[in-house]
């Protein structure tokens, strides 16, 4: 069956399903999906946790031989498979038959990209539709962002004057986690005090000298020597570079779109905002990189931010830093090591 993220809570009160699909592109909903599905499955006496991702190197038979395994001691276990294109491959067909008779006693987890219609329409999916569940999540619109915003404040009993609201909304230009970091760390600064726009202005100056969106910003720039030195500095106080990770995946696609789809004549500026891009120095630096970057270096640059996003979750030997440092060189017209 399919579900959405906000009926995923009562779901799972109803009772654990044999697999759970959680699909997307918005990466702080997909971790909260996930979040959920793995207490359920802890409380329910599924401790122990295998992980796999899903690349060039992964043995599917290893997956199968874990999946069909009889545990000696009757151990519940969590498999959890990261499928970072949405595309099963060679593993279509373990997956197939692992869900024509799920074992009892292992939750299967497919952390997922968002799935395109040719894989919604393979046998391992329609399998996994009669057996488990699918959560589809799809991206906050940037004219919606302000509200999600706000009721996520909300949630936490943060009061946001609408003042702080537009700055808070202007600042953060859609990115969730980078949301769910600032209002956390709002919640320590306050106290319970209402949030208007001297309490954001000050957060703000009180904030690391360096943040995610200004190495965007140099990145897209192509100042690798500028783009460094934040590297640097965000490494060192231990900053989560996913956030960061996330708008620039989303402005790298923005680009090569600017560049492949915009009709010749047309106002690159208008073409921006109706993509959420209102910042006038975000806006300038997409349209300098459109102009300057040709697509081998863009594709490069999307491939290395993909080897972020996987060594930031553990499935790297080098650093998410190490990876962010060759990306500069790309977006820079240089080569890296």
């Amino acid at each position: 069956m399919k579900t959405q993220p906000g009926q995923l809570p009562q779901l799972l009160k109803k009772g654990l399903a044999p697999v759970y699909l959680i699909s997307g592109d918005e990466p702080l909903l997909v971790q909260e999906c996930c979040d959920l599905v793995r207490k359920t499955a802890r409380d329910a006496g599924y401790q122990d946790r295998l992980t796999y991702h899903a690349d060039h190197q992964l043995d599917w038979n290893a997956v199968a031989d874990e999946c069909n395994a009889l545990s000696l001691f009757a151990e519940k276990r969590r498999i959890e498979i990261h499928l970072p294109t949405g595309k099963l491959g060679d593993g279509r067909r373990v997956l197939e038959q692992v869900l024509e008779a799920p074992p009892e006693d292992v939750i299967l987890l497919l952390i997922s990209a968002k799935l395109d219609a040719a894989e919604t329409k393979r046998k391992w999916y329609k399998a996994l539709q009669g057996c488990g569940v699918h959560v589809p999540v799809w991206p906050v619109e940037p004219d919606k962002f302000a509200g999600w915003l706000q009721q996520r404040a909300s949630g936490q009993g943060l009061s946001l004057t609408r003042g702080a609201l537009g700055m808070l909304t202007e600042r953060l230009e859609g990115n969730l986690l980078a949301a769910s970091q600032e209002l956390d760390r709002l919640a320590l600064l306050t106290a319970g005090k209402t949030i208007d726009e001297e309490i954001i202005e000050q957060a703000v100056q009180d904030s690391a000298r360096f943040n995610g969106f200004e190495l965007v910003t140099e990145l897209l720039a192509g100042k690798a020597a500028h783009a460094g030195k934040i590297i640097g500095i965000l490494q060192q106080e231990g900053e989560n570079p996913l956030g960061l990770l996330s708008v620039l995946v989303r402005d790298l696609h923005i680009i090569i779109e600017l560049k492949t789809a915009l009709p010749p004549g047309d106002n690159p500026s208008g073409f921006l905002k109706k993509r959420g891009v209102f910042q006038p120095r975000r806006a300038s630096a997409i349209q300098q990189a459109a102009r300057r970057l040709n697509m081998r270096q863009l594709h490069r640059a999307i491939s290395l931010c993909n080897a972020t996003d996987r060594s930031a979750k553990g499935f790297d030997g080098l650093t998410p830093w190490h990876h962010l440092r060759d990306l500069s060189a790309v977006l820079a017209g240089a080569h890296p090591n």
